[in-house]
């Protein structure tokens, strides 16, 4: 599904309002909620908002939708729905829409189809009062739906990376990028950086370095978690990997030249450029040359090892969360996810450094 729906030319008025905006004083935080053609979960998304402890102000940017999103949020109570003249043509373009009416002293981005436990937002704005420095911070991330090969790979890859790469980032100050599907902002900060770029298809990682560049403290917390709706079919999935991995490398050209400057995030950013370009070629070289030689002990070792050191986060994770049993299911399924992810990520590097065919179209992967 492409964001942008250039051709429905139906409610064309600027926004609907039902609170006018009005700031209550004692209110700390306000949800903005981009929503692009999610009639399907939208209504799981405000019920979770609903439930939080926190008192909120939400937005949700009904981005000229051709069904039914902007009439479900508007049953809401006390949830703003404002809709653009025409659609922005991506998430960053819908969260900046809102973002002008914010005056909040927190601003949350929360994607349309992600559900929050009860307490999160509380949770957030604590853990961001604790540390006045800090200017940003995500949290944990699980599928909501865990059931097909995708949504399973899915799942498996975030409890890896959620609870190994993101912690040790965590641990040394540079978490390498605040996750767009649910991260909190100081509003003032927010709005210095320019909202959300639209530069790249990666905006919250195009966000984040930028905070970085700009000298401001990052953070990640681990004892909250989000649940978003992640692809469950092989067509969902490669849309989301070819926008990544786009993101990420238009992010790398745009940024690397003062990444480099700073430590810590240059080197978790040198790694990430060694895995994803390098270590394939290392891992599957060495495996081949070991088949090709008839050593297919070294190579089975070699995959054994591998799948060790992937399991063993997300088995600790998972006893944790009483998911091992999901978690140890999932582990043939990461190995899928990997060949597919190698791919767009050679495809980015090849059409960004190489053709100069950069990827301006905002497409949603789910």
């Amino acid at each position: 599904m492409v964001w942008n729906n250039p051709n429905n030319n139906n409610h064309s008025q600027k926004f609907y309002n039902k609170q006018a905006f009005e700031e209550d004083s004692h209110i700390l935080v306000t949800v903005i909620v981009p929503a692009y053609n999610e009639e399907d979960v939208i209504d799981h998304t405000l019920i979770s908002l609903k439930k939080q402890t926190e008192d909120l102000n939400i937005i949700v940017v009904d981005d000229f939708s051709s069904d039914n999103t902007g009439k479900i949020a508007r049953s809401y109570d006390n949830v703003d729905v404002i809709r653009p003249p025409e659609n922005t043509g991506s998430k960053a373009g819908a969260q900046n829409f809102a973002l002008t009416h914010v005056q909040t002293k927190y601003t949350i981005a929360l994607d349309a189809d992600t559900s929050l436990t009860d307490n999160a937002i509380e949770k957030m704005v604590e853990f961001m009062e604790l540390d006045p420095d800090t200017v940003a911070s995500s949290t944990f991330v699980i599928p909501k739906k865990i059931n097909t090969i995708w949504e399973r790979a899915r799942f498996l890859e975030y409890m890896f990376a959620f609870s190994f790469n993101k912690r040790v980032q965590e641990w040394y100050g540079k978490p390498a990028i605040s996750s767009g599907c649910f991260s909190i902002y100081k509003t003032n900060e927010l709005k210095a950086a320019g909202g959300w770029s639209t530069r790249t298809m990666a905006e919250d990682m195009d966000l984040t370095w930028t905070f970085y560049e700009k000298g401001k403290a990052v953070r990640y917390n681990h004892e909250v978690i989000c649940y978003p709706i992640e692809p469950y079919s092989f067509t969902m999935m490669s849309k989301q990997l070819k926008r990544w991995s786009f993101g990420w490398v238009q992010n790398l050209r745009l940024h690397w030249k003062n990444m480099k400057r700073i430590p810590i995030l240059r080197e978790v950013i040198l790694i990430q450029l060694f895995d994803a370009v390098i270590g394939p070629i290392t891992y599957f070289g060495i495996i081949f040359l070991a088949a090709w030689s008839h050593n297919y002990a070294l190579a089975f070792y070699m995959f054994i090892f591998d799948t060790i050191l992937v399991g063993i986060a997300p088995i600790i994770k998972g006893i944790k969360l009483k998911l091992v049993r999901k978690v140890l299911s999932s582990l043939p399924t990461f190995y899928i996810l990997r060949m597919v992810n190698i791919f767009y990520i050679y495809y980015a590097f090849v059409s960004e450094f190489l053709l100069n065919k950069t990827l301006d179209k905002y497409e949603k992967g789910h």
